[in-house]
């Protein structure tokens, strides 16, 4: 009886295993509870920016922020030249580290300190997206968003009281985001004297270190300490205001910062030829240095005279004298229309020598070409004394922040007054209705002033100076300042404005310098640059 028992028992079991599965199962598929309700799905353009950077934390940053330019192209560049960027970062870094290494290891008695292996790997950094900054002043300001998860193998090997350890760093992962300022931009390649690199937050740095094949990250604690000692090391050397400056260029080169005066005394003119049908001529002279962007100087005009004595002095500043040359031309003034050119010549400054007064009788030519054959023909002469005095070495050593700095006012100067400076840099888009060659013009307190005219140009640059003096600092004063295109051909409209601006001086006489771009008034999208300085004699 106990054994058919047991296999009645054992069968009962059994089957009723097989029918409670069958019903679960049948529960399971036809009997739907009431408290579960069905997902509801939605796009992604719906969702709100804290879901969705809980869904995507890998998210671009030019996708989250518009500040942020996308840089696939950059990355595309960076990933096909990663095998001879890896080999060229490299060797440029034991170049840099050897005399380093050789300097400090004597202070720790440490025989010595080399690279067994270093390589940065297959996986190059990627830009993540870039913001640029627009600024007024001669600079280039970026901010790139860098991640560089990479397979690097960097193998130090250290040798003191003949033993040797090797130090491995591996499985490194960097992410940062420097500000890079290129200034101040300069007309000589690569166009930027210093780079300045500084860091908007503390830097993510994860790596493995192994020494004699021991991973110290692995010790309790110890990945903590280091990651917080390195953020915090170069954080304290990096984190702006902080900044570390490479010098590219020397900038007293690139800049071509003054490096002397020429002084020109402009003495007489002999034999000049007639240009005017009905009596003599009205010469004067103009003064221009190449490579400089200031305006001619400028002689009085002599009336009816073909032997004009001028003795007018003026004084030019020189940046290359090896270069530059003086142009000298001779025109006849006309009272309507434009001047007649009488004669020209040139002096380059490495015939004259520093410090020593030079005399020089010049023969009036048509064109430079020695073979034009209009040179033959005799215009004149004209005599001038010429003076270069360079600067003196402590005057060029100056920085490119110093020269940022405003400089006195002319002797004469009253004492509660100074010197207002404007110094015309450029516009954009301006047009006018009917022609488009502007020039500026400056009214400052009734006292005006002119630029060049710049013909058919939307973005004219100008870059010239001017000056006005004041017996008291302008704090409640304006300064107008307008575009004006002129045409001889349009006689119905000769004139027009192309927009205007009015500038309070009171921050100029705070700030002793302004440099901004202004927005034209009356003008669709037209701005211009000014510069404002206020120059005391104290």
């Amino acid at each position: 009886m106990g054994f058919f028992s047991t296999i009645l028992g054992f069968f009962g079991f059994g089957v009723g295993i097989s029918i409670g599965l069958i019903a679960g199962y049948f529960l399971f598929i036809y009997f739907q509870p009431t408290d579960v309700e069905d997902p509801k799905i939605k796009p992604l353009a719906e969702q709100d920016a804290e879901t969705l950077l809980r869904m995507l934390p890998e998210i671009p940053l030019w996708i989250k922020n518009p500040d942020f330019d996308r840089l696939d192209w950059l990355n595309k560049f960076v990933e096909y030249m990663w095998p001879y960027l890896d080999k060229a970062i490299c060797k440029t870094a034991k170049n840099i580290a050897k005399p380093i290494i050789a300097e400090q290891i004597p202070k720790y008695k440490i025989d010595s300190v080399e690279f067994e292996t270093l390589t940065l790997g297959s996986l190059p950094p990627t830009f993540q997206g870039m913001k640029i900054y627009m600024t007024d002043e001669k600079e280039l300001i970026m901010e790139p968003s860098v991640k560089w998860a990479g397979n690097p193998n960097i193998t130090v090997a250290v040798k003191a009281f003949g033993l040797k350890a090797t130090v491995q760093i591996m499985d490194l992962q960097v992410f940062l985001l420097p500000r890079i300022t290129l200034k101040p931009l300069v007309p000589s390649f690569p166009c930027f004297a210093n780079i300045n690199v500084s860091l908007m937050e503390k830097p993510h740095v994860d790596f493995g270190l192994k020494l004699v094949g021991a991973d110290l990250m692995s010790i309790p604690g110890a990945y903590r300490i280091v990651q917080d000692l390195i953020k915090d090391q170069v954080a304290n050397m990096y984190l702006w205001p902080k900044t570390l400056e490479v010098q590219v260029l020397d900038p007293v080169k690139a800049m071509r910062r003054p490096v002397g005066i020429l002084h020109v005394k402009v003495v007489q003119a002999m034999k000049l030829k007639k240009k005017d049908l009905l009596g003599a001529s009205d010469p004067y002279v103009k003064l221009k240095l190449t490579e400089d962007k200031l305006p001619s100087k400028k002689t009085t005009v002599k009336h009816k005279n073909l032997n004009p004595e001028w003795n007018e002095e003026f004084n030019m500043v020189v940046k290359d004298p090896e270069s530059q040359v003086l142009q000298i031309n001779v025109y006849d003034w006309e009272q309507v229309g434009k001047h007649d050119k009488m004669g020209m010549n040139v002096i380059p400054l490495k015939e004259v020598s520093p410090e020593e007064p030079k005399r020089v009788t010049l023969d009036l030519r048509k064109t430079l070409d020695p073979n034009d054959v209009q040179n033959e023909k005799s215009r004149g002469q004209i005599v001038v004394e010429l003076t270069y005095k360079p600067f003196k070495e402590e005057e060029l050593g100056r920085g490119f922040d110093e020269t940022q700095t405003v400089p006195k006012a002319p002797e004469g100067t009253p004492a509660g007054g100074g010197q207002l400076v404007i110094i015309v840099h450029e516009a954009q888009d301006v047009e006018g209705k009917y022609h488009t060659n502007p020039h500026v013009r400056l009214i400052y307190r009734g006292d005006e002033k002119k630029s060049k005219r710049i013909k058919k140009n939307r973005d004219p640059r100008w870059e010239e100076e001017f000056k006005f003096m004041a017996e008291e600092p302008p704090t409640n004063d304006r300064l107008h300042v307008e575009v004006v295109s002129t045409s001889s051909r349009n006689l119905l409209h000769q004139k027009e404005s192309l927009g205007y601006v009015d500038i309070n001086l009171g921050d100029v006489v705070s700030n002793k310098r302004i440099n901004e771009k202004y927005h034209l008034i009356d003008s669709k999208n037209g701005r211009i640059q000014i510069e404002l300085q206020w120059r005391t004699s104290s």
